[in-house]
């Protein structure tokens, strides 16, 4: 019997805990160090894939979608619903966070597990500036784009790429054939490339266990369900409610993209199962035009699971340390990350980054942000996964606004 891909990456998963496991217990810190970097080779090799992929297939597709719908009107109108959807479901994961932190309250019991005072981070906050924000959404070239796998940047320039396209007529069909042509081609490299999937999610689960140990989830469980119940609740109550407004069959879409969550569940990143997505919105019933504009936008201006973590990461860190926020500065940190979160596009480390500049804001201890260091990779696997939930939404929203979502079905 031939195994699908969503069980190929639950056997990846479990061999990894397993295999991470007797690693941890069984050799030395030297040992665990080496095997660490062999195994974090597997993960590591996928992720570089996909970034292979995934310049070239969003500038294909796009322009394509662009040439086709061939009219500027058009495409702002598209934009526009977009990025006013983007900013209510940033909003409302904003607001998931803030009422599940201050309801479940996981701080309150860190007060004896502080760091100590002074100690370093690692980690810069970054303010939000116009000039920072211009430079993540506006490319200097094209070429400097994908080969940094910039994707607002790559996004930009296909929007003005192909409607340069349509405007020349006749001359710009053969553009248009050849990139539809590159697009089709990089859709079969991504098949390539999935079968490697199950042992990169293998590597990145094996490693991080092999280095923290099973034994850190304890001291930190009441925090990890506290978090991955805030999750939950937006993927069957939040998400649902807004698919049940807009008319979209919300369980039928999440069967589609079920291997794409746990892939990058499994790896960690979002953008390790953009192209797989790609393909199964458009199975889904979602024009490739629409999905090729909002998905990749998604992916800089709608992450829902990291929205919530700011919220929910910052309260923690006050209620760990005694902190009282009022509800003003609670409002004003909402309405601040907001903003900034939506200007820190290709950060390394970005949620952590944005949590640290909030910090700042509110005086809250620069050392606590090391509270979070020993389960931030198990975190991150939920904030993915649902973030990847949150940007099928979207895609599946917008295309029922422009009246163009047909469901499969099948």
């Amino acid at each position: 019997m031939k195994l699908n891909v969503t069980a190929k990456i639950f056997i990846g998963m479990a061999l990894g805990i397993i295999v991470g496991y007797i690693i941890n217990q069984s050799f030395s810190s030297e040992s665990i160090e080496q095997w660490s970097n062999y195994l974090n080779l597997l993960s590591t090799i996928f992720l570089r894939l996909i970034k292979m992929i995934i310049g070239p297939l969003v500038f294909s597709i796009l322009t394509v979608g662009i040439a086709k719908l061939g009219d500027f009107k058009l495409v702002g109108r598209i934009g526009l619903k977009t990025l006013g959807y983007f900013y209510f479901a940033t909003i409302l994961s904003l607001i998931t966070g803030l009422v599940a932190v201050n309801i479940l309250k996981p701080g309150a019991g860190m007060h004896g597990k502080l760091p100590d005072a002074g100690v370093s981070t690692g980690i810069e906050s970054k303010k939000m500036t116009i000039n920072n924000f211009i430079e993540h959404l506006i490319p200097e070239s094209i070429f400097e784009a994908l080969a940094t796998n910039e994707i607002l940047q790559i996004v930009i320039f296909a929007i003005f790429f192909g409607i340069g396209t349509a405007a020349i007529g006749d001359k710009g069909k053969v553009i248009i054939k050849g990139l539809d042509s590159i697009s089709e081609i990089m859709f079969k490299v991504v098949n390539y490339v999935m079968e490697f999937a199950p042992y990169a999610v293998f590597g990145a689960v094996a490693r991080v266990v092999a280095q923290k140990g099973l034994g850190i989830l304890s001291d930190y469980l009441y925090l990890i369900i506290c978090f991955f119940a805030t999750l939950i609740f937006f993927l069957v109550v939040v998400l649902p409610a807004i698919c049940f407004v807009a008319k979209v069959p919300y369980w039928k879409l999440m069967s589609y993209v079920k291997n794409a969550l746990f892939l990058s569940f499994g790896t960690a990143s979002s953008e390790a199962s953009m192209p797989m997505q790609i393909e199964k919105l458009k199975e889904f019933g979602i024009p490739e035009r629409i999905v090729s504009f909002v998905l990749p936008l998604g992916y800089s201006f709608n992450l829902d699971g990291s929205m919530m973590y700011m919220t929910f990461a910052t309260g923690f860190i006050a209620q760990a340390y005694g902190i009282d926020l009022s509800l003003g500065q609670q409002v004003t940190m909402l309405l601040t990350l907001l903003i900034t979160s939506k200007g820190i596009a290709g950060v390394p480390r970005a949620s952590l980054v944005v949590i640290a500049g909030t910090m700042a804001m509110f005086d809250l201890p620069a050392e606590g942000l090391v509270l979070l260091f020993a389960v931030d990779w198990l975190l991150d696997m939920g904030r993915s996964a649902t973030s990847v939930a949150g940007n099928a939404v979207a895609t599946a929203v917008v295309a029922k606004w422009e009246g163009e979502l047909k469901p499969n079905a099948n």
